[in-house]
């Protein structure tokens, strides 16, 4: 059985494949029945879209894979709190499980700016784990935010 840390260090590296094209480092990974169906990284920059993040890209994989839109036997694992975007279509996918690590103070929406994920008007109520490697989880963004610091510095 995978462990919620051994699917974070999976989400950790893909999330440092972002790096590569200039993108927020942040990676999801898409579990069903105790395998990683899917797994993908912020494309943003890469592609222009402001769609691309990981959650939303992995969403994709995972109902392609499956041939279908509803993942409720699925579980979410992302190094960083789904913003509301993000969070809505987490919701939409009828995803049953969402675990993730670092907080984020300014556009999470699962617990830190919204938390769409206990909001009674909606119909699905995703079960959330979050704080997962969170340090490791937010050492990776620090440590982009600081090198992008430096370079306009320099």
């Amino acid at each position: 059985m995978i462990t919620n840390d051994d699917a974070m260090n999976f989400a950790l590296a893909e999330a440092r494949l972002a790096l590569a094209h200039d993108d927020v480092p942040v990676g999801a990974i898409v579990i069903h029945n105790d395998v990683i169906i899917a797994s993908r990284h912020n494309e943003r920059e890469l592609h222009n879209d402001p769609t691309a993040h990981a959650e939303i890209l992995a969403l994709r994989d995972a109902a392609n894979l499956l041939g279908r839109w509803r993942l409720e036997e699925c579980t979410l694992v992302v190094t960083l709190e789904p913003c509301t975007m993000c969070a809505g279509a987490l919701v939409n996918s009828r995803i049953s499980t969402v675990v993730f690590g670092a907080a984020d103070l300014k556009a999470g929406a699962f617990g830190s700016l919204y938390n769409i994920a206990t909001d009674p008007r909606l119909s699905h109520h995703p079960k959330v784990v979050h704080g997962v490697l969170a340090t490791q989880c937010a050492e990776v963004l620090t440590e982009l935010f600081k090198s992008l610091r430096d370079t306009k510095t320099n």
